[in-house]
């Protein structure tokens, strides 16, 4: 029973040699792949080759063509393109050389004629037999000048003296104040306008009240500082010693 179940069955004997048959083929291809692409290579490298090997030969046979001009007497090929350039800037020198000799020509033939000026001489003048060497005409002006600055300081000073002086003057406000409410205030008033001297001016007076019926006089003058002096006119007040018990000054004005 054994054997004709194991006859039944399938089985592959022979795998080893397919595998190695398989491995045999893909190696030959991948060897085939690897000779086309070096051949590619190699064929790329020939063509390159023959073309740098091309220009080689033709530059040399254009340097061999080159040498046997020159042996000939003619200009190598390399300078056919420079000739005609050359053949036209020689044209144009030509013609600009011909061009200026007509005009020089032309001016030569135009001589110009130079106009003759007149140069009239002055007559010289005679020397004068009259000099003075001593410089008699200079001091005469010297003194002339000397007048006249003399005759300015003068004006100068007359006009000065005709101006009206200006005379400093101050307006000042005393307030004089009494002994109590008993004292006359009149008397008072009239005592303080007693004193005048030159430059003195009284003014307005009135009276301002204090405190308990006492009241004070406050009256204004006008000085000339150069000839009154204010500490003068306090201590000349306060001298009055029957009314006036102290002098101040309220306002001190320049006019």
């Amino acid at each position: 029973m054994s054997l004709e179940i194991l006859a039944q069955e399938k089985v592959w004997l022979e795998k080893a040699k397919y595998a190695d048959a398989e491995r045999l083929y893909y190696e030959k291809m991948s060897k085939a792949n690897e000779y086309e692409s070096s051949a590619i290579c190699s064929r790329d490298s020939e063509s390159s080759e023959t073309i740098n090997a091309i220009t080689d030969l033709k530059n040399a046979f254009q340097k061999l063509d080159d040498r046997v001009r020159v042996l000939e007497g003619k200009p190598p090929s390399s300078f056919s393109s420079n000739s005609s350039s050359l053949k036209q800037d020689i044209e144009q020198l030509q013609n600009l050389l011909g061009k200026l000799e007509i005009r020089v020509a032309t001016l030569e033939s135009k001589k110009v004629t130079p106009e003759k000026i007149e140069i009239k001489e002055t007559p010289k003048k005679e020397d004068d037999d009259d000099v003075d060497l001593f410089g008699s005409e200079s001091e005469e002006e010297s003194e002339e000048a000397a007048k006249l600055k003399e005759q300015r300081v003068a004006e100068y000073a007359a006009r000065k003296s005709k101006k009206p002086t200006i005379i400093a003057k101050s307006n000042i406000i005393l307030d004089v104040k009494p002994w109590d409410d008993e004292t006359d205030m009149k008397e008072l008033e009239k005592a303080v306008r007693q004193v005048t001297t030159d430059g003195l001016l009284w003014g307005a007076s009135k009276l301002v009240p204090l405190a308990y019926g006492i009241h004070k006089l406050q009256i204004s003058c006008v000085v000339e500082d150069e000839k009154v002096s204010i500490d003068w006119l306090q201590e000349t007040l306060q001298e009055i010693e029957d009314f006036v018990q102290s002098v101040d000054i309220a306002a001190f004005n320049k006019i």
